[in-house]
């Protein structure tokens, strides 16, 4: 597969078909006052099938995926993808730990963090411009990772055959006949570490910590180039021969593009991954590419005042490891690709019920999460990679709501107590009701900083919620944290092979988060399926919108269209528009993925639709999938669809690889607009238009009298009163100000409040212009479209406010947005 780059499109660099990463161990110290994250990363690699020895013959050429053999024959199989051996060992043996390598002598770091003249001396030509990486014939073997934003000090061979209790990995025949080459032997250890069983991952996970502070034992040749890191071993042409553990020592950069240094609510000092387009690699060296799934662990320490919250299966208690400074420790048993690693840092207040403590586990052993002696149902394999998979687990199986904590900046922690607090088992219960077993054994959830560039992201262990979820009741409050929920299922327990397709994920957590939360406020089912036709109609009027204000290319759910999933020999590819700043706005992906699923529950009636999920989520949880892998099983499954005249084929066609609104869809509008519910707002929208055309002419008193006949609404239904007042031409400001009088629009949640301030802006309402102001700074997610809003109109008042507004948030606003925003005033 040739590779095309365009400015716009983000290259995966790491070359996962020659080595793939199982598993990193990450030991860090966080200095606030620098901006900067330093200490070191030791990455444990299986070589690809494609180059490892079996038996006396070197296989090359072979293509396996790792979806395939276990998993309905995939229909990508021409996919070049290594499977890592699982090859069993069992082991019982103790372990003396190695002191980690101090500041000292031994410390590689310089003072500017910086990597001095390795480049240079190196002597390896980058491959900047060109992914592949030649290692057939005389050249060196590169291994390359994705990185960016990072100051690489030094790139060591560890030397895992030191580590005590580490013989009991080279006692067998095979072992104790190698080759005499030291590093051959090494090689084999990790092999054997790597491909452990699943029951024995305590002792995989102990010999992994145990292998991470072992010595070096040669420093290996690096370059680093815009995108990647390149090693290499002098005379190693072979990805087998080539180090399987190594060391890297790496200062992140404060302007690093994967986290935000920054301040929360309460004006203190934090730091959070925020999800960029780039991913991690500005926060670890790493393999960035879906299919280099692997687990880790991460020791992080901080001054005391700071709580580090990780993606991880245990509830981390910090120790002491200096004075004045506390370490915690986190790690992660089911493999995931490295871009859904997250970590926040903060002085957070965790939130907690009156007498009732944590809902979490709390741990003093390094790996406790799991019973030594798990319960298993072997009623059917997985068919994913071994691991410690809940879903064999009858104790998780059983488990309605996962033990859960919530984070927020102290300023916060009363608002969470109001909102938030009560929802979290309400929604995880729901979810369980609706998907069965949860993925995960556990759950943080925290309130970033308002400059959070969403209103929710779903990381392993670990929800981020914005702010702006809090105000106005607890109805976006519980849609978004149902829609987060959901991405435990779909988005990470089930990843997409390709990035490209993000309605996989989106799509899924769109269409399932109405059910979630109709579950968890017990709606009647009549009740529920009117709230669902009124949010399908506001989301058809959004995609509407969306479809003609964008790029043909950005609304199309599959633009690698039957490229989808295949990548170069090496592993490396790029991902479609995945450095688009104004891709991140839209919601497309969203809305197109959610009105498909939706079509086919329609078709295929709620229940049976539902009970094929948790059928899907069964056969696929711990794998990465591409859209056919999906449509098959649903057609295989609920064959009645085929008489829609369904197929995969059609679906690609009038779904999928198109751009504009699919017109099956344009058939199913007309039900939403004639619900009772949007002929509710009909009723109310028309008695705005009385009241703007009779404002002036009616007397304080009789207009009190006729603000009495305005109903009750639900904030979905005002939101729908909103968007439809702001069709309207002209609204005087007497009717506004009645408006929001009735309505309370102050006090209403940032969906709501942000078409208020649409309105204000359109119709220059000068005594609404506070409220768009506060909305800007404190709704910074939601507040981007506003700016262009207040630049259109050419009023030098909301000129001057779009510019003061961003010159007080500018500084600590999510690069995207600044950029986009940045465009749209200057």
């Amino acid at each position: 597969m040739e590779l095309d780059f365009t400015k716009d499109d983000l290259p995966l660099m790491a070359n996962t078909s020659h080595m793939l990463v199982r598993h990193y161990v990450l030991d860090l110290d966080v200095d606030f006052k620098s901006h900067i994250i330093g200490g070191t990363i030791v990455l444990f690699f299986e070589t690809g099938r494609i180059y490892r020895k079996e038996g006396n013959e070197q296989v090359e050429g072979a293509c396996h995926s790792q979806l395939d053999e276990t998993c309905h024959n995939r229909v990508h199989q021409a996919c070049c993808v290594p499977v890592p051996n699982a090859s069993a060992c069992s082991t019982k043996s103790g372990c003396n730990d190695f002191a980690v390598c101090g500041k000292g002598e031994n410390d590689p770091s310089d003072k500017n963090g910086s990597h001095g003249n390795r480049e240079q001396a190196s002597g390896i030509s980058s491959s900047k411009n060109c992914c592949d990486i030649e290692i057939h014939g005389s050249e060196d073997f590169l291994l390359v990772l994705d990185c960016c934003d990072l100051s690489v000090l030094k790139v060591e061979e560890v030397d895992v055959a030191v580590v005590p209790g580490i013989e009991k990995f080279i006692s067998s025949a095979k072992l104790m006949d190698a080759s005499e080459d030291s590093g051959d032997l090494r090689n084999q250890i990790v092999h054997e570490l790597v491909t452990l069983p699943a029951d024995l991952w305590r002792e995989q996970f102990h010999y992994y910590k145990c292998c991470s502070q072992a010595p070096a034992c040669g420093e290996l040749l690096f370059v680093t180039g815009p995108w990647s890191l390149e090693i290499r071993k002098a005379g190693v042409q072979l990805p087998k021969d080539f180090p399987q553990a190594i060391r890297i020592w790496y200062k992140t950069k404060p302007e690093g593009r994967s986290f935000s240094w920054t301040t929360d609510q309460s004006d203190r000092p934090c730091v959070y991954t925020v999800g960029s387009p780039i991913n991690n690699r500005a926060l670890f060296p790493c393999q960035e590419p879906p299919v280099a799934m692997s687990t880790w662990q991460a020791t992080v320490r901080a001054d005391a005042c700071f709580v580090v919250l990780m993606s991880g299966e245990n509830a981390a208690e910090p120790t002491e490891s200096k004075k004045g400074v506390f370490s915690w420790f986190y790690y992660v048993t089911m493999p995931m690709p490295a871009s859904t690693f997250a970590i926040a840092i903060g002085c957070w207040a965790e939130v907690r019920r009156e007498a009732c403590g944590t809902d979490a586990q709390r741990n003093d052993d390094d790996f406790p999460l799991f019973s030594k002696a798990d319960v298993r149902i072997f009623e059917q394999a997985c068919g994913h990679l071994p691991y410690p998979c809940r879903f064999q687990d009858s104790v998780a199986a059983a488990q309605v709501v996962i033990p859960h904590r919530l984070f927020a900046p102290w300023h916060l922690k009363k608002s969470c107590e109001e909102v938030l607090l009560q929802l979290i088992p309400q929604c995880l219960s729901a979810a369980y009701s609706l998907l069965g077993t949860h993925p995960f054994s556990r759950l943080d959830i925290l309130i970033v900083p308002p400059n959070f560039s969403s209103l929710g992201m779903a990381s392993p262990h670990i929800i981020f919620l914005s702010q702006s979820t809090l105000t106005g009741g607890n109805h976006l409050c519980g849609t978004r944290l149902c829609h987060e929920i959901a991405h435990a299922w779909f988005g990470l327990a089930i990843g997409a092979y390709d990035w490209t397709e993000e309605w996989l994920s989106e799509g899924f957590a769109t269409h399932l988060e109405d059910a979630i939360w109709s579950a968890a406020q017990q709606l009647p089912v009549d009740e529920a399926k009117e709230q669902r036709n009124l949010k399908a109609l506001l989301r058809w009027q959004r995609l509407r919108d969306e479809i003609q204000n964008s790029e043909e290319d950005l609304q199309i759910l599959r633009p690698n269209k039957e490229n989808t999933g295949k990548v170069s020999e090496s592993g490396a590819s790029v991902i479609k528009h995945g450095l688009n700043a104004g891709k991140t706005f839209l919601q497309v992906h969203y809305l197109k993925g959610y009105f498909l699923l939706w079509y086919f529950a329609g078709k295929a009636g709620e229940a049976t639709y539902f009970a094929f999920l948790r059928k899907f989520v069964w056969d696929f949880h711990g794998q990465l999938i591409l859209s056919q892998d999906f449509l098959h099983l649903l057609l295989k499954n609920i064959p009645e669809l085929t008489g829609y005249g369904l197929s995969v084929e059609n679906i690609f066609q009038k779904w999928l690889d198109c751009s504009g609104i699919p017109k099956p869809l344009l058939e199913e509008s007309r039900a939403w607009q004639e619900c009772r519910l949007a002929q509710q707002v009909n009723e109310e929208v028309a008695k705005w238009i009385q009241v703007n055309q009779r404002t002036r002419k009616r007397s304080k008193r009789k207009r009190r009298c006729e603000e009495d006949t305005f109903q009750k609404l639900l904030p979905d239904q005002l939101v729908l009163v909103l968007e439809c007042l702001l069709e309207k031409k002209t609204l005087c400001s007497k009717m506004l100000e009645c408006l929001q009088k009735i309505y309370h629009l102050h006090e209403q949640d940032a969906e709501v409040r942000h078409r208020w301030c649409e309105l204000v802006i359109k119709h220059k309402y000068i005594a609404g212009y506070n409220d768009v102001e506060k909305f800007l700074k404190e709704d910074q997610a939601m507040g981007v479209y506003l700016y262009g809003e207040l630049m259109v109109n050419e009023d030098a008042k909301q000129q001057e406010l779009a510019y003061r507004s961003f010159a007080t948030v500018r500084d600590q606003m999510d690069v995207s947005s600044a950029k986009i925003v940045n465009e749209m005033l200057f």
